[in-house]
């Protein structure tokens, strides 16, 4: 079993959709793999996030994808890891960990200031997950929302 970790290219579009697409699924949106295949090629082709893939034996089983964003206090880019998922075929593996570790080398060699990221009270695996990767819960300041609905 050969298993590595890489840049997505536009080449893995479309099992990098199919991901995409159970990704969306597991936050419980309908299925749409032609909308998934489109967001997916739009954020490789327009270069405005970076994706990460774990791949083995030729087959993807996870991604994890980043968007730049800045700090003005630390006038610093800063990375939010915005989507990480790993298929269910491949859980177990330490895949997820792998993934963020690649997230963490962007990090660094983007010169960064950091990385964040959310995600929901009751995701019991992520909230072991990213405390054991090195993220730290952050409470200090409140998250607000403005949802714009089309």
């Amino acid at each position: 079993m050969k298993t590595n970790t890489r840049k997505a290219t536009i080449d893995d579009l479309s099992q990098l959709a199919q991901l995409f697409d159970e990704y969306r699924m597991f936050y419980h949106k309908t299925s749409d793999f032609l909308g998934a295949e489109q967001f997916i090629s739009e954020r490789l082709e327009n270069r405005d996030s970076e994706i990460f893939v774990v791949e083995e034996d030729g087959k993807l089983g996870g991604f994890v994808q980043l968007y730049p964003l800045f700090s003005s206090t630390r006038m610093k880019r800063y990375w939010l890891l915005n989507d990480l998922y790993v298929n269910s075929e491949y859980r177990g593996k330490g895949y997820s960990k792998v993934l963020i570790e690649e997230a963490k080398i962007l990090c660094r060699t983007s010169d960064s200031c950091g990385m964040y990221l959310e995600t929901g009270k009751d995701n019991q695996i992520g909230n072991q997950l990213y405390p054991s990767a090195g993220f730290k819960k952050y409470d200090e300041v409140n998250f607000y929302e403005l949802e714009i609905d089309q």
